[in-house]
């Protein structure tokens, strides 16, 4: 079987990381590896008896005949449904380090003799890690994450079908929810009614943080959403592992006024950033264009801008600014975007007459500029 990535641009990354041998575990990148593969056993928890689940997935640049997979004991459940590409698969495993030792045991029987192994630490349990450093005691082991974050960054057409498709039933299920409510149906029901919406168009629902009236925590409430109250929902839900994340508003009533202004002035901010989304412009024109909308605006100064990449995880490649608050370095500031690549941006406010409002919209990167995906319901959804 063919592997489903660019196997020339990840020999690529691995030779310029200087790495014999990568190492994947954590569940988002197996499945890209994999060509969407994901046990369905074990799809969303890990635990299981006394320990977890702890797949293992070994590549070699340049030599995809010694790749190999450790999978679980019953995981030829999957794999006889859904076959997979690396030619050495064991399933066997109930432990983390006993998946951590039959890859050590695959490693030595394939000749591989690894002197630095790019590993997922973040996502490694310790006594595994443990198995690995005793047992291959010559080897260096390095960040697998650079190499993995740039191997995802542009996505092919399958990849983008999925984020594209995964954006439209997010903003119908919030549409559909919307139109559903009636006074006093609290952030909870609202919340429970979103999901429900999601799982009819076939996705698999995250989250949802709603925010009513002059409330600004976004947790799911027992408070009722009033007559004449804004009423903000920012909701994910995975499409074929894909995250499809948007916020949508809407209001019980008619907006007033200064709802409008404040919504107008977003939907403003957010189309201009988009004017600096196209192949060959540098990640940080993204930002430079939002900031320079916002001081446009008569309520800017009180906006939260944000732009990040959007793929199997939130905030994943390309990262266009240096973010301390989550923690990372903006590698894609001084790169520019490629086609392919998908951008989350939103701009918010919280304003102590009007509630929070909030925009957030998916952007593809095009040869030709960019493809707004789910791009309805922007204004006041009015109920």
């Amino acid at each position: 079987m063919t592997p489903p990535f660019d196997t020339s641009k990840l020999d690529q990354l691995l030779e310029e990381a200087g790495a014999d041998l990568l190492l994947t575990v954590s569940k988002h990148n197996i499945q890209y590896l994999l060509g969407g593969y994901r046990y369905f056993f074990f799809a969303h928890g890990d635990a299981f008896a006394t320990d977890r689940y702890l797949p293992i997935l070994g590549y070699v640049p340049n030599k995809l005949e010694q790749a190999f997979y450790v999978g679980a004991g019953n995981e030829p459940w999957g794999l006889e449904v859904h076959p997979i590409w690396p030619p050495n698969i064991v399933t066997r495993s109930w432990t983390s380090i006993d998946a951590a030792a039959t890859a050590v045991e695959l490693i030595r029987k394939l000749g591989i003799g690894p002197r630095r192994i790019a590993v997922e630490s973040s996502f490694l349990p310790a006594d595994a890690m443990e198995v690995f450093r005793r047992e291959l005691p010559d080897a260096q082991f390095i960040a697998a994450f650079p190499v993995l974050e740039e191997l995802r960054a542009v996505k092919n057409k399958d990849e983008l079908q999925h984020i594209k498709d995964g954006a439209a039933a997010i903003v119908d299920s919030m549409l559909a929810t919307f139109q559903s409510a009636s006074p006093g149906l609290t952030e909870a029901e609202l919340v429970e009614r979103l999901r429900i919406e999601q799982s009819q168009r076939g996705l698999i629902f995250d989250y949802a943080l709603v925010t009513s009236g002059l409330k600004f925590g976004r947790a799911p409430s027992s408070r009722p959403w009033g007559s004449g109250e804004a009423l903000s929902l920012d909701t994910a839900g995975y499409c074929h592992g894909y995250l499809a994340d948007m916020a949508r508003m809407a209001v019980l009533g008619r907006p007033t006024p200064l709802m409008q202004d404040l919504l107008d002035e977003i939907r403003f901010v957010q189309d201009q950033a988009r004017l600096a989304v196209a192949p060959g412009r540098f990640g940080k024109e993204v930002y430079q264009a939002g900031y320079a909308a916002t001081e446009k605006c008569k309520f800017g100064k009180s906006f939260g801008f944000v732009a990040h990449g959007m793929g199997l995880i939130s905030h994943e490649a390309p990262r266009l600014r240096h973010n301390d608050e989550i923690g990372y370095e903006g590698a894609h500031a001084e790169r520019p975007l490629e086609p392919g690549m998908v951008l989350s941006i939103e701009t918010g406010i919280k304003h102590p007459e009007a509630g929070f409002v909030k925009l957030e919209d998916t952007l593809a990167v095009t040869e030709t500029g960019w493809e707004a995906y789910g791009d309805w319901g922007r204004n006041w959804n009015q109920v």
